[in-house]
């Protein structure tokens, strides 16, 4: 496999073994990696180039400034998309810096243990998320207010759906709802590039109740193609705040012809709301009017099983990046163990995310996960292509 075009720096303090990464990198069609012998002096060159490099491997234990510290600090600058976490410490200190390294919004490919494998370099960068990258950089300007309304307001922002199946028995169930900007003169904007200027300009609600809309017009249509599903669609928790919200919910769907139990909402923690008690109150009062509601494990396992027994979810989405994880180190393993059966327990649907592979298909089916989604079922399609992909799909899944 591989990744040409990407950007990377090596931090490691032994030279012998930050030369080899830098080698293995090369081989998989990464050439011309930086590299530095502790967080400080890779600080320092990070900051000096026009923008942030895609991948970053970082060693732990350094003189000056250790891994912690920097991961921290390249994560609150900005100055890279993907960081992998190489090391030989104990692997409950590495799960930790996984998790402090997500919470602070940069994407973690993965820890390994020393000695690093090409194997294992492989592993974790096919981990990496399509359109993750310098070429999913934002736009150089900034996106105004007024520029995202009037995208709402003209039905800019657009809809697809990735199929959810039954892993018993490959049935499609229903899909998630992803938004695009198809912005005149920009070409096709993905989440991140729009995301954190709609959340700025306060107007997440605003594109919620769009992809709700839009959702519940598919909907209708895949009904009268004679396919019963369930569309997903995220809600920040930001949005989550105002006691009027559920009923605006309510009525937004039934005035398109819904009933709120085709609708599942993914809550997304886009944002750390103020005080719990209104989310609380918004959320109990969705589930009373028959939203389902999804939450993504992200984060502590402690964390999800807190959520999972204080909040009135029901399902609960791994994706298969954890799952592997899990089967590489035990801590991780017994975090993904206790959330499914505590999922099973609190008879909650369980949803294996970004399935990629026929081994990710058989490790999820294994564990007993009851839905799946990800490139291997299909990518995001249009809502007009469904129809076609579930009949090719009820001839695929025969060979499952």
């Amino acid at each position: 496999m591989e990744f040409g075009g990407l950007t990377a720096m090596v931090v490691e303090d032994h030279d012998f073994q930050r030369q080899l990464a830098i080698r293995y990198l090369g081989d998989l069609g990464i050439p011309g990696a930086l590299g530095a012998e502790n967080g400080r002096e890779a600080l320092n060159q990070l900051l000096s180039l026009d923008g942030p490099v895609d991948l970053i491997l970082s060693d732990l234990d350094m003189p000056e400034m250790d891994g912690v510290e920097f991961i921290s600090r390249v994560a609150l600058n900005k100055l890279a998309h993907a960081v992998i976490v190489v090391s030989g410490l104990d692997p409950a200190i590495l799960h930790t810096v996984e998790t402090m390294a997500r919470a602070y919004g940069i994407q973690v490919l993965g820890a390994i243990n020393k000695p690093l494998t090409p194997e294992q370099l492989a592993a974790c960068l096919a981990r990496l998320n399509p359109g993750t990258g310098a070429a999913a950089a934002p736009p150089g300007a900034s996106i105004g207010a007024e520029d995202l309304r009037g995208g709402l307001a003209g039905r800019e922002f657009i809809p697809l759906f990735q199929p959810k199946v039954s892993l018993a028995s490959g049935d499609l169930l229903g899909v998630e709802t992803f938004a695009r900007w198809f912005r005149p003169g920009h070409g096709v904007l993905l989440p991140q590039e729009f995301l954190p200027f709609v959340e700025k300009a306060g107007l997440m609600m605003d594109l919620t109740e769009s992809m709700l809309v839009q959702a519940c017009e598919n909907l209708g249509a895949w009904t009268e193609r004679g396919l019963g599903l369930k569309a997903a669609v995220n809600v920040s928790t930001l949005s989550l705040t105002d006691p009027a919200v559920a009923d605006r919910l309510e009525d937004l769907v039934q005035m398109q012809g819904c009933d709120p139990h085709q609708l599942i909402l993914e809550i997304v923690e886009t944002g750390v709301a103020s005080d719990l008690a209104p989310v609380l109150n918004v959320l109990a009062r969705l589930r009373l009017k028959g939203f389902g509601l999804s939450m993504e494990s992200i984060g502590s396992g402690f964390s999800v099983l807190h959520q999972l027994s204080n909040m009135p979810f029901t399902e609960l989405k791994i994706d298969q990046a954890s799952m592997r994880e899990a089967q590489e180190q035990d801590w991780n393993r017994t975090l993904v163990d206790l959330s499914l059966e505590m999922a099973r327990r609190l008879n909650l649907r369980t949803v294996a995310e970004r399935i990629e592979t026929r081994v990710d298909w058989d490790t999820a089916q294994a564990h007993g996960w009851d839905e799946a989604q990800g490139f291997f079922i299909s990518r995001p399609l249009p809502g007009h292509q469904i129809p076609e992909w579930a009949e090719a799909w009820r001839l695929r899944r025969q060979s499952l």
